[in-house]
């Protein structure tokens, strides 16, 4: 099975319907990821049909819950999953990664650069020191710790009735216990990712004030 094979069942299994233009860009990701990741260590993962299953299908398993015209934060991804995937199949999202790393950081930017995304940008920094404008719709992230971590370091990036997105693998009840206060548990999702054994999970955390999440 090739790749391209492998990411149109992926597809089709998440009921997600893209381009042609898309799918190319989704295979010149992974491509791109597996050229860097020598040099870069971007990844554990080394072969591109697992990169596929386990970042690529894995980020795009939570794009039906974002809403049409959202401006989501990617928080510490290190090789731009979810953000890159998310931003590459839909071009109404404005996606911003906050990358501390440099090296991941210029990795992100290249495939800005050579993908020609222009709904995706990326800032090398900590994503507690950095300070926006004006807040965004959503703050997720993959590969980040403890929920209550997770909301110190990036939550005051989201806007008053915005939603942080934290995607875990099993459920995490002691996390969910230890969500500080003024912040609460709004929702949570369990996820079906194709080629991917094992629970995937999305919680939705919000400020206490905002109404439980459709």
């Amino acid at each position: 099975m090739t790749l391209q094979t492998e990411l149109d069942a992926g597809l089709a299994a998440l009921d997600l319907p893209l381009s042609a233009a898309a799918r190319t860009r989704l295979l010149n990701y992974i491509a791109l990821m597996s050229k860097w990741n020598a040099v870069y260590n971007l990844t554990a993962i080394r072969e591109e049909s697992r990169m596929l299953t386990h970042h690529l299908l894995d980020a795009l398993s939570v794009q039906r819950f974002i809403p049409d015209g959202a401006r989501l934060v990617d928080i510490g991804s290190g090789g731009g999953v979810p953000g890159i995937p998310l931003a590459i199949a839909r071009a109404d999202l404005d996606v911003l990664s906050i990358e501390p790393n440099s090296k991941k950081a210029s990795f992100q930017q290249q495939v800005r650069i050579d993908l020609g995304l222009g709904n995706f940008d990326v800032q090398t920094a900590r994503a507690e020191a950095v300070q926006l404008d004006t807040g965004r719709d959503f703050v997720i992230s993959r590969a980040f710790g403890d929920l209550a971590d997770f909301i110190k370091v990036a939550g005051h990036l989201l806007k008053p009735d915005g939603y942080m997105l934290a995607m875990k693998g099993v459920y995490p009840d002691e996390e969910v216990r230890g969500i500080p206060s003024g912040w609460k548990l709004v929702r949570a999702e369990e996820l079906q990712v194709p080629g991917v054994e094992g629970a995937r999970h999305l919680l939705w955390l919000a400020r206490a004030a905002v109404p439980v999440a459709a």
